[in-house]
């Protein structure tokens, strides 16, 4: 057999052989180049038309997508703005919308090594985002802990990096797609979130996603202001308590 040729291209059930942190990072990099960059562009394109057609300039509507690099936040300031509402009001809601970066970033990070938890990491923090976040968490068992941080840089880096253009695209195409198209290229991003976390090899996560999805819509007709927190709340709770409970039962000694 070739063991060159099996360890250059690794399948997402063979460990990463890097060697160096210059080859984790540019593994982080080829990971970016395909799904993960074309769903946050195309999320980034649909967050530009929006900011036009609501009547935002590019500078404000680019800055955002620079500087918050948070879709889901972007799009309800970009909202709390349309409606007039106030500066505190903005600030509570944007943060409330963005508290998910706090579980994120305690489940990712402790994955580092301990070379790796320093004030640089900090930095890195600016990076995360759904796609690189779930990409990291289905990758990081395949790569040694002292390359995670490189290869997480190389993959998130290249992603923000396009956030930019993304948004301007989309800025300068406003009123060449319908509504509808726009709205959808914003879903891609969380779509893609989904899916790859059902690819983590855990029971918890896969029920998390059913169940989510079957107290979404319920939830919705009952309160449309709180169902998204409830459904992922409960379903979330749900799926580990059944997984605990059912499916991996502790041992009892």
């Amino acid at each position: 057999m070739d063991t060159q040729k099996t360890t250059s291209h690794p399948s997402p059930l063979t460990p990463h052989s890097y060697s160096s942190q210059q080859e984790a990072f540019w593994g982080g990099v080829k990971e970016a180049i395909g799904a993960p960059a074309i769903v946050l562009f195309a999320g980034m394109i649909g967050f530009g038309a929006m900011g036009r057609t609501n009547g935002l300039d590019l500078w404000f509507t680019g800055f955002c997508s620079t500087f918050m690099f948070a879709l889901p936040g972007q799009i309800v300031l970009l909202d709390m703005i349309i409606t007039h509402s106030s500066t505190l009001a903005i600030a509570v809601a944007v943060s409330l919308s963005s508290a998910r970066f706090v579980t994120m970033t305690l489940t990712l990070f402790p994955q580092f090594s301990e070379r790796d938890k320093s004030k640089g990491a900090f930095a890195a923090v600016h990076l995360l985002a759904m796609t690189a976040w779930a990409v990291s968490m289905r990758e990081f068992p395949m790569i040694g802990s002292q390359y995670r941080r490189s290869y997480f840089v190389g993959l998130g880096l290249f992603c923000w990096l396009l956030a930019l253009p993304g948004t301007a695209l989309g800025y300068f195409l406003a009123g060449t797609v319908s509504k509808t198209i726009t709205i959808g290229l914003i879903f891609i991003n969380p779509l893609f979130f989904v899916l790859t976390f059902t690819e983590i090899k855990t029971n918890w996560s896969r029920l998390a996603v059913v169940a989510g999805a079957i107290l979404g819509p319920i939830l919705y007709t009952l309160d449309p202001d709180s169902s998204l927190i409830l459904s992922g709340l409960l379903g979330g709770s749900a799926a580990y308590w059944i997984d605990r409970l059912f499916i991996r039962k502790p041992i009892k000694k």
